[in-house]
């Protein structure tokens, strides 16, 4: 009642393979930028009708339609809601944290958006894979861990200060040790909220922890551009 039933049709057949060999071949890639505008019309009374298409793209063979899944999955988990997220995207989602970095950077870009919609018990699941972030295909590729740390910044107030200080807080010292500089200035940032995390949570035994951590790491390092880092870090503070 909402798409005429033929232009729905028209638009669920544009994954059909042998239609993107014969019309175009980015036709998959223009059905997957335009899939969250279509399912908001539709409506999650009626993903059904999209589901096994949303599918059928998540596991295009062309990159380029995965990642523009990837960039828009947080836009379509607020329009179907967390049952069906959890359900339907949850599982996609998962894939594509095992993807190319060119999939994986759409993930990152939008992980507090998506962490934020899942419940408390789903969302802890993902603690023991925000590392895997920091590995990425193309070690030059330093935009990636600079947007990981970005997004743990704002992922910070999901998750409780015991959680933060035995999973993220590995994570933030990485990123300082960083070998370029823009990945560690944004990290020192990171360093600084997660102890205000701890401080506004009245965790003081683990805001005292990490502060005795990164005076034996960085203040007393022996190298110079450790003892850089513990000052610059003691000026964002």
């Amino acid at each position: 009642d909402i798409i005429p039933q033929p232009l729905l049709d028209q638009y669920l057949s544009m994954t059909d393979p042998a239609r993107a060999q014969t019309v175009d071949t980015e036709i998959a890639k223009h059905c997957a930028y335009s899939l969250p505008g279509v399912a908001l019309t539709l409506g999650r009374q009626n993903w059904h009708c999209l589901k096994d298409t949303y599918e059928t793209l998540a596991s295009d063979v062309q990159w380029k339609v995965r990642r523009t899944l990837a960039f828009s999955i947080h836009e379509l988990a607020v329009i179907l809601g967390d049952q069906l997220t959890a359900a339907d995207l949850v599982p996609i989602f998962n894939g594509f944290l095992k993807d190319l970095d060119e999939v994986r950077i759409g993930v990152l870009k939008h992980l507090y958006d998506f962490l934020k919609l899942l419940h408390a018990d789903k969302r802890r699941e993902y603690l023991y894979q925000l590392q895997e972030f920091v590995v990425t295909d193309n070690s030059r590729n330093w935009r990636f861990r600079y947007e990981l740390a970005e997004q743990l910044i704002l992922i910070l107030e999901l998750y409780n200060p015991n959680d933060v200080y035995d999973y993220l807080r590995h994570i933030a010292l990485t990123l300082c040790s960083d070998k370029v500089s823009e990945v560690r200035w944004i990290s020192f940032k990171l360093i600084v909220a997660i102890l205000q995390k701890f401080y506004a949570n009245s965790a003081n035994a683990l805001g005292l922890n990490f502060i005795n951590e990164l005076v034996v790491r960085f203040r007393h390092c022996s190298k110079w551009v450790g003892r850089q880092a513990f000052a610059f870090i003691c000026q964002v503070g």
